[in-house]
């Protein structure tokens, strides 16, 4: 896709936020088991989270240095991860029984 047909396709969605930001707004939720013999529950002194994260890129092209740059650049600009991380959002931990 080129980027004029790109900003095309974002162009509708991006008015829609600029009138209602609320809009842009995304609730994602998971669901898994716990099984507190793996690697929680291991061994207490080690250390629980990452101690670093990275985003790498290995391009297969001919562009020049400048366009390389500014992909790098609006990757960190809009990449909806690198931005949480970088501004943490309220986090909140709860807990609830099930009925039944």
């Amino acid at each position: 896709m080129d980027s004029t047909a790109l900003r095309e396709l974002q162009a509708p969605l991006k008015a829609k936020y600029r009138e209602d930001a609320g809009a842009a707004l995304v609730t994602l939720r998971a669901e898994g088991d716990l099984d507190f013999r793996g690697t929680l529950g291991v061994e207490r002194s080690a250390p629980v989270g990452f101690r670093a994260i990275r985003l790498g890129f290995a391009l297969d092209t001919d562009e020049p240095q400048d366009r390389i740059d500014s992909l790098l650049k609006l990757t960190e600009r809009y990449c909806v991860v690198l931005q949480t991380l970088r501004n943490p959002p309220e986090i909140m931990a709860s807990v609830s029984r099930r009925p039944g």
